[in-house]
Parts: C-alpha cells; structure tokens; sequence
C-alpha cells in the first residue's frame, strides 16, 4: 500500500514552465485509481528517494511531498541483499488519501485493508541480535542427518519460532515463503552457511519437510518449554488444564494432542497420535509429562473412561472435568440422578448461554 517512485527525471532540453510538478500532479491523480484497476487494493502513500549530491527535490516539494530525513546509506543488491554504499539519499513521502498515514499506523487495519496484507505475507522484523539469541536455545538439538550443508537443525527451528512470533502461517510452503523475506542479515543471524558466492540461502518447502519428520521432538518440546519458562515464568497452579487434540485441515499429517492451561495460554507439552491409535491412550502418557497434582483437567467426550479417570485422581492427584453425552446412557442418568442441573446462564461462563441438553459435566 506504500508504491515507490523510482525515477522522475526532466530531460535538460524541456523548457515548459511547471512541467515536472504538472506531470508529476497528474500520475499521482490516477495512481490509486490504477492500482486498484491492477491490483485489486488502492495505494496509500507514495515515496521516493533523492540523491542530495544530484538534485534538491524541489518538484517534490512544490507538490506538497514531506521530507522525512535521511536513510542509512544501504543499496538493493540483488533482490534481498543490501550493499552500504555510504550515500545516504533524501526521503520524501506523501499520502494519497485523506487519513491515509493514520490508517497504516492502526494496530488493525481496516477489513478492506487487511486483505491486502494478508494476501502480502508476513514479514520477520527481529534484529539479528535477537535472532541470535533465539538460536542459542536450539543449540542443544540432535542433528538428525549425517552430513549438514546448509542449514543446521537449530537454524530451522528457530526460523519455525520466528513464524509464530511474526503470526505467519507454520505449513512448509509458508515457512519456506517466510525464509525468502529475510534479508542477507537475518539469515546470516539464524547459522545459514553461505555458498561458495558468499550468498546466504533460503531453505525450501522440501528441506522444512524432511526437518520435521527428523526432528527430535522430545527435545524439543523441552526447549520451548524451557524457553517459556524464562520469558513468561510458570503456569498459574489455580487455572484450568485443557488437554485436547487437533488433526491438520489439508493435506496428510499426524494429529496433535495438547496440553494448555486456560485462561493464560501456557503451553504445557503435546504429544503426537499414531494413526493406528486415538487419543485416549495418548492422553494418559501425556499426564505423566506435566504435573497434575492439585490441578484440574477439562477433556472431551472421548476421554470419559473409567481408566483415565482413575490415573488423574489416584496415580497424578488431579481434578477432572469430563463431558458427558448420550452415548454413555447409564452414566448420564446417574448423574442426572446424583448431580442437580446448573442454574441457567452457568455455561458458559459470564454469558446468557444455556447448558446443552445432551451434555453435561461431571
């Protein structure tokens, strides 16, 4: 939504009086107009830079364009790569649209707007520093292949946490898509080895495919929750534990079975469900992975077994929520039986909702 403007020039032969503000008035006039023609989405402000050693920017100044400052003196080499040519150039910038600039600095953009950058795709704006800090956490993961070229394990991984900091989508295509954004620094940041040019690469959709089916993920899920640990601290020991499970929308994949604690969001481990199996036997080995004693646990339907009650009380020292439905007929009516119906407006919490007819907790 910001176009740049990369070269205005008056040939030294053109004598007409206000010409270059003129011209300069009349692309401006129909730039949205065609963008949105081109591109579906309007254009909000326009840039371009000035070289101070050449020229004074004075078309852009009599058509109203502000001048920002200065830039740091970088070039584009290459599509991401960036040369210091130590010539700094001249900024100015003008809106083309009424609020324009207060829109491109809301915390949300407008729904017509948001569209667009989300059609645009996230961008990673960690400084190599920080980069280089979230790789020292991932130093510690077995590398799965004999011989490594490119791109280190702890590289990958924490191009994949770089993601989810930069609410980008996590398939393989998105992360490979994310990896092309970065610049020649950041992948530098991240343990990228360069190639014999000294150019630093962009893994591919296939290299995050084979990462993740080598990965081991039992380390890792100790580092992120090592890495949680240290920036948020632990999990409140008065919230609701939620254990529950979610399959991939598209595409093949293995479905996940989590455990967070609400309403905090603490990531508390996860373990993976083979197909030959379901959840519910991979539920109770994830109980012994987090330490239940005193704490309460919400799982659905598909957990209410005796067993898995049993292990939660007597083999963990935790409460459990289960949901009960009609498929469990002998159960329901105890406890319909056992157990009054909450008053109206109990569930869900803080709301006018009712509960279910056809479930109830116990």
């Amino acid at each position: 939504m910001i176009v740049n403007n990369s070269r205005f020039l008056i040939l030294p032969h053109a004598h007409i009086p206000n010409l270059g503000s003129r011209v300069l008035r009349l692309a401006l006039e129909r730039l949205s107009a065609d963008w949105q023609a081109r591109y579906a989405h309007p254009v909000l402000a326009i840039e371009t830079f000035v070289d101070a050693e050449q020229f004074d920017g004075t078309v852009y100044s009599a058509q109203g364009w502000e001048e920002i400052g200065l830039t740091d003196g970088w070039g584009r080499c290459r599509r991401d790569y960036y040369v210091q040519h130590d010539k700094p150039k001249r900024l100015f910038v003008r809106e083309l649209g009424k609020n324009a600039r207060r829109s491109l600095q809301a915390e949300h953009l407008k729904p017509a707007l948001a569209k667009v950058e989300k059609k645009a795709g996230a961008r990673c704006y960690h400084k190599c520093g920080q980069i280089r800090a979230l790789t020292e956490h991932f130093k510690v993961l077995p590398e799965y292949r004999g011989r490594v070229e490119s791109y280190p394990v702890w590289s990958l991984v924490t191009l994949m946490l770089l993601a989810i900091l930069c609410d980008a989508p996590r398939g393989q295509k998105d992360l490979a898509k994310l990896a092309r954004r970065l610049t020649q620094h950041q992948r530098r940041a991240l343990g990228i080895r360069p190639d014999p040019k000294g150019y630093f690469p962009a893994p591919s959709q296939s290299t995050f495919s084979r990462l993740l089916s080598g990965l081991d993920a039992c380390r890792l899920n100790k580092v992120l929750l090592a890495i949680q640990a240290q920036v948020r601290g632990h999990s409140p020991l008065d919230e609701l534990i939620v254990v529950d499970g979610k399959e991939p929308r598209h595409g093949p994949g293995d479905a996940i079975l989590t455990a967070v604690s609400v309403p905090s969001q603490f990531y508390l481990g996860s373990a993976l469900v083979d197909t030959k199996t379901n959840e519910i036997p991979v539920a109770r080995e994830l109980f012994g992975q987090v330490d239940l004693t005193g704490r309460t646990v919400a799982l659905d339907a598909l957990h209410t077994q005796d067993e898995t009650g049993r292990q939660l009380v007597m083999e963990h020292g935790a409460h459990y929520q289960m949901t009960v439905k009609n498929n469990q007929p002998t159960l329901r009516q105890n406890i319909e039986k056992m157990v009054p119906a909450p008053p109206r407006g109990f569930f869900p919490s803080g709301t006018n909702a009712h509960p279910s007819t056809d479930d109830r907790e116990e």
